[in-house]
């Protein structure tokens, strides 16, 4: 396994498998993406959290942690294989766990998560 790391962002490249995946945030959100070989290639250590985290979300949302005061913690699982997809990966999280009917939904509702939606397709 390769990595880049910069401010707030820590991506994989595993070259084994062919799987690319990143990490961004922390504390009152944290992200968790499989991305393409692309988007690896474009991310650079000198970028900021912003630019960095704005190309990591083009990528397959795998987990998502939310603390942010605005209500209870939660956490969505888009992909329930998040661990093995990304073992090298510093998960966050702690919230209630979202339930799959209301994650499926989310994906269906925003376009945010349109790459995901192929993946629900196939375990409904």
């Amino acid at each position: 396994m390769q990595f880049k790391t910069g401010t707030g962002w820590k991506a994989c490249s595993d070259e084994e498998r062919g799987f690319y995946s990143a990490e961004y945030g922390g504390g009152q959100n944290y992200d968790l993406y499989e991305i393409t070989k692309e988007i690896y290639n474009q991310l650079d250590e000198t970028m900021t959290e912003g630019d960095a985290s704005s190309l990591i979300s083009e990528g397959r949302h795998l987990y998502m942690s939310v603390n942010d005061r605005c209500g209870p913690p939660y956490t969505v699982e888009f992909d329930h294989d998040y661990r093995t997809l990304c073992p090298w990966a510093d998960i966050v999280g702690g919230g209630k766990v979202w339930p799959d009917e209301l994650t499926n939904a989310a994906v269906e509702l925003f376009a945010s998560e349109k790459n995901n939606r192929k993946t629900v397709k196939k375990k409904r």
